[in-house]
């Protein structure tokens, strides 16, 4: 018989019971494990779901902690805003919400979103104790394709058809959103309190308590329903949803100002990773309280109930009107004084400007690159001699909630009114987040230079891994050409310094021939011919 080899290493034996749970004692995260690791490169990760950082957020409500996790799967985001004592607390208000880009980042008022999000900040501050979980689950899970579908269906049939209808239509259930990455985040964030649970849908509550996750009750957050999401509030109410506003209503749904005609996904000739999958209509909320007319409408405001009679006396409903290009105005409210003056006086025909909004066309795209959405929002039709007004909006997922400081957002509205103002042109939504290095890289950077461990994004950046700016503007200059193939645009950016640091940029714009008439520098307000 052959002798075993001395000078070979044999495997080892088998681990004992007591060295064996060592062992997955080691490999396991204790609950709270995430609130106890101060500044380590540590990152926790239980079940699914890994912790990649947390920092603070001062928003209007107080200040929250951000804890940011992905899933490991699905690659999805999710962020635990807590506030207070979420470890300690006998009992958490607590909001599951989906991600809606429409109406929290476009300023979007065809859904109740935004006012649920903002409603529930709100309500968890003045509790003083409780975690709103953030679930990147656009579409109750489809994605921004499948939705857009769904408002292009729903537009195009006049809404004969609703939202869950379009969905069974395309061969879609009516709801795809999974919550199992919640229970992962609350064993590594220590909670074990009960929840009272914001929200109007039944299912969200089982999907929770199906987790093991104790729900001591529900709190509804029901908003009056406006001209354009009344329609969408009708179809939730019919699926389920607790609300009762809806079915009291006496608006009548607003339609979209020219026809819908659906298509099918097809790949853009000139430009094939793109896939075009949608086109709809948004009613974006004005900017400034500037309300956008037609010279048709500013004249019969002018005829009922008599501009002159709006602008005078000590409260002026109206404050005051511009005349823009085209024929067309801009006339400045005052939205409380303009609401109260709506409830006394129904039939004023002036209560219609707070139901003006700016319609813009949303184009969606999807990259078989990248495989994420593309959103383009388009204003007016170019004519041979128009030079169409173009932004390229980085998205902020942290600007999706009622921070403080929102210098992302003002600079997106600030875009809009640009476009408006001029009457032709285009966003272009970037995601996500972080120069182009995603929202884990944006959210790292604001925890280490929070911690001390950077003095700088730049420096963050480098410790990161990443260049200072990763985002892909050949890909945005292809969009724009297709949608302006004269070549000749305005375009607005930050400053002249945003413009010397994107060496790319530019080169992207060089590439596809794309002539700046006049650059818009948002930073200084200025116009720079």
């Amino acid at each position: 018989m052959r002798q075993p080899d001395p000078t070979v290493p044999r495997p080892p034996a088998p681990a004992d019971g007591p060295a064996l749970d060592g062992l997955i004692r080691e490999l396991a995260y204790t609950a709270g494990a995430v609130t106890r690791l101060g500044p380590t490169g540590e990152r926790p990760l239980h079940g699914t779901t890994l912790y990649l950082a947390d920092c603070s957020l001062d928003t209007r409500f107080g200040v929250f902690r951000a804890y940011i996790f992905q899933d490991v799967i699905n690659k999805s985001y999710i962020i635990a805003l807590a506030h207070g004592d979420i470890a300690g607390a006998p009992m958490l208000y607590t909001r599951v919400h989906s991600s809606c880009v429409t109406s929290e980042t476009l300023r979007g008022c065809d859904c109740d979103c935004v006012q649920q999000l903002e409603g529930a900040f709100q309500v968890i501050a003045r509790k003083g104790n409780g975690i709103l979980f953030y679930l990147m689950q656009e579409g109750r899970g489809v994605g921004y394709v499948a939705k857009a579908r769904d408002r292009m269906l729903v537009q195009a049939s006049h809404d004969r058809l609703s939202t869950f209808q379009a969905y069974r239509v395309m061969g879609l259930r009516k709801d795809y959103r999974q919550y199992e990455n919640i229970s992962h985040i609350c064993h590594l964030l220590g909670i074990k309190a009960p929840f009272i649970v914001l929200t109007n849908n039944p299912d969200k509550v089982a999907a929770l308590r199906s987790q093991g996750l104790a729900v001591a009750g529900t709190e509804a957050l029901e908003f009056a329903p406006s001209p354009f999401n009344l329609a969408y509030l009708t179809s939730k109410a019919d699926a389920g949803h607790i609300l009762v506003h809806p079915e009291q209503s006496t608006l009548r749904q607003a339609l979209p100002p020219e026809p819908v005609v659906p298509f099918k996904p097809h790949a853009l000739p000139d430009a094939q990773r793109f896939i075009y999958s949608a086109a709809y209509y948004l009613p974006v909320k004005p900017v400034d309280d500037d309300i956008l007319l037609t010279d048709a409408q500013f004249a019969q405001l002018g005829r009922q109930p008599g501009l002159e009679r709006l602008m005078a006396g000590p409260a002026p409903l109206v404050l005051g009107y511009e005349a823009i290009r085209d024929n067309r105005y801009l006339v400045r409210v005052d939205p409380d004084r303009l609401a109260a003056h709506g409830r006394e006086h129904p039939d004023d025909a002036a209560a219609d400007l707070l139901r003006t909004p700016y319609w813009f066309q949303v184009h969606v795209y999807y990259d078989v690159v990248t495989s994420q959405e593309c959103v383009v929002l388009t204003h007016g039709r170019p004519r041979p001699h128009d030079v169409p007004v173009v932004r390229l909006q980085s998205e902020s997922l942290f600007n999706r909630f009622p921070l403080r400081s929102v210098e992302n957002r003002d600079r997106f509205k600030s875009a809009v009114k640009h476009i408006v103002t001029y009457g032709v042109g285009c966003v272009l939504l970037l995601y996500y987040d972080g120069r182009g290095a995603g929202f884990g890289a944006y959210a790292t950077d604001l925890m280490l230079t929070e911690q001390g461990l950077a003095d700088s994004s730049d420096a963050a950046y480098r410790r990161i891994g990443v260049g200072y700016d990763s985002r892909d503007y050949d890909a945005s200059m292809r969009l724009v050409k297709h949608h302006y193939p004269s070549g000749k645009i305005q375009m607005v950016m930050n400053s002249p310094e945003s413009l010397v640091k994107k060496k790319e940029y530019a080169d992207a714009l060089n590439e596809h021939q794309i002539d700046v008439e006049k650059w818009i520098f948002l930073d200084e307000s200025a116009v720079a011919g």
